[in-house]
C-alpha cells in the first residue's frame, strides 16, 4: 500500500517529524511505501513543519528581556512564529507572566529584520502567545511599514476569535486576573480606533482578528492577509499532491477532542481524505469523548487508536514513538489491501 502519514505533533512528547517517521518506520516492517508529511495548523510547530528554523535573532521577549528567536529566510520567504519572540513558554508560564505588561515587540522585530533582508514573502505563525497588546509592540517595532506593501503578507492561524473577544477568550490562560482582563479590553477598544485612525482598517468586526492577544488585528492593520493555518501548510508542503498517489491517510495529534475538527491538522486531513475517497486512521495520544461528537469523526473509518488506552499513561509518555510504531503496525494490519486502482 501507499501510506501517507499526515501528522500534528504530540505536543511534549514528539514532534510531528518524529511521529511521521514512527509511522513510516511501522510501514517498512509490513513493506509498504511511506510518504512523511508532518503538519501544523498555524501555531507552534509551523516553523518546524516548513522547514526548520536557519536562523536566530536577539529581539526583546514579552516581558522586555533579549531572547533568542529562531526563525527561518529561504529564497525571499520568510517564517517567524511568534511563540519564539513572544511566547507564553518564554516567561515560564502563566504564573510568571505580566499579561498587562506583555509585548509583541520582539515578533515585530523579527518582520522587520526579514523586510531588512529583502523578503518578497512573509509568513507569522500564530499560537502560544504570552501577549495581549493587540499587536500594538510588533506594529511599532517596523519601521517604514510602508516596505509591506511590495511583500506577500500572510498571518496564519487556527481561530476565528473577534479582535475585541480575546482578552475574556485568552486572558486567563495568559494569567489574567478578571480586573486585567477588563483593563486589556479597554486597551484593544481603544487600539480598534487608533488603527482606524492610522491605516483605515476597522478590525474589530474580522474573524480571527483576536488571535494572538489581538496581534493578528494589529498585522491586518498594516496589510497582512489572514488565511487558516492548516491550509497553508497543507498548501506550502504539498499535502493535496501527496494524497492523489495514496491508498490510505494516518494523521495525529496528542489529544483528540471535538476542537481537533475545527481547524486543526485532523479535522483537516480527515476531510481531504474523505473528498479523496481514501480510508483515513488517527492516532492520538489520548481521546476525548467529546471528539465523537464532531460530524467528521464518523469519516474516520480506518479506526482510532489511543496510546493511552492502548500501551497506558505511563509508557505512553516515556516511550511515545514505540508506541506510535505499534499502533501504526495494528492500524495498518486491521486494513485490507486495496483493490486495483
Amino acid at each position: 500500500m501507499r501510506v501517507v502519514a499526515a501528522v500534528d505533533k504530540f505536543k511534549g512528547t514528539a514532534t510531528a517529524a518524529a511521529v511521521a517517521q514512527a509511522i513510516g518506520h511501522a510501514c517498512w516492517e509490513l513493506g509498504h511505501d511511506c510518504t512523511e508529511v508532518p503538519l501544523a495548523d498555524g501555531g507552534e510547530g509551523t516553523l518546524e513543519a516548513l522547514g526548520g528554523p536557519n536562523r536566530t535573532s536577539t529581539v526583546t521577549g514579552p516581558l522586555g528581556d533579549p531572547v533568542q528567536a529562531d526563525w527561518r529566510f529561504h529564497r525571499g520567504t520568510a517564517v517567524i512564529e511568534m511563540a519564539r519572540a513572544s511566547g507564553l513558554t518564554l516567561v515560564g508560564g502563566p504564573e510568571h507572566n505580566d499579561p498587562v505588561a506583555a509585548s509583541t515587540t520582539g515578533t515585530g522585530e523579527l518582520i522587520d529584520k526579514a523586510l531588512d533582508l529583502g523578503a518578497e514573502r512573509i509568513i507569522v505563525c500564530l499560537g502560544g502567545s504570552a501577549t495581549t497588546d493587540g499587536g500594538l509592540g510588533a506594529v511599532r517595532a517596523i519601521h517604514a511599514p510602508a516596505r509591506l506593501r511590495g511583500v506577500e503578507f500572510l498571518v496564519a492561524c487556527d481561530v476565528e476569535t473577534l479582535f475585541l473577544d480575546a482578552p475574556r477568550d485568552f486572558g486567563p490562560q495568559k494569567g489574567a486576573t478578571t480586573r486585567q482582563i477588563r483593563l486589556l479590553e479597554s486597551r484593544l477598544e481603544r487600539l480598534v480606533q487608533l488603527y482606524q485612525e492610522m491605516n483605515g482598517v476597522d478590525v474589530s468586526h474580522i474573524e480571527g482578528a483576536g488571535a494572538a492577544g489581538g496581534l493578528a488585528g494589529g498585522l491586518l492593520a498594516l496589510g497582512a492577509t489572514l488565511i487558516p493555518g492548516f491550509d497553508m501548510v497543507a498548501d506550502e508542503v504539498g499535502l493535496h499532491d501527496h494524497l492523489r498517489s495514496a491508498d490510505v491517510v494516518i494523521t495525529g495529534e496528542g489529544q483528540l477532542d471535538i476542537t481537533s475538527f475545527e481547524g486543526k491538522v485532523v479535522g483537516g486531513v480527515v476531510d481531504l481524505a474523505h473528498s479523496a475517497g481514501l480510508p483515513v486512521g488517527v492516532i492520538c495520544g489520548r481521546i476525548d469523548p467529546s471528539a465523537h461528537d464532531a460530524d467528521a469523526y464518523r469519516h474516520i473509518d480506518a479506526g482510532v487508536t489511543s496510546l493511552v488506552d492502548e500501551y497506558g499513561s505511563d509508557r505512553a509518555m516515556a516511550e511515545p514513538l514505540w508506541c506510535l510504531e505499534q499502533a501504526a503496525l495494528g492500524l495498518l494490519r486491521r486494513i485490507s489491501p486495496p483493490s486495483s486502482r
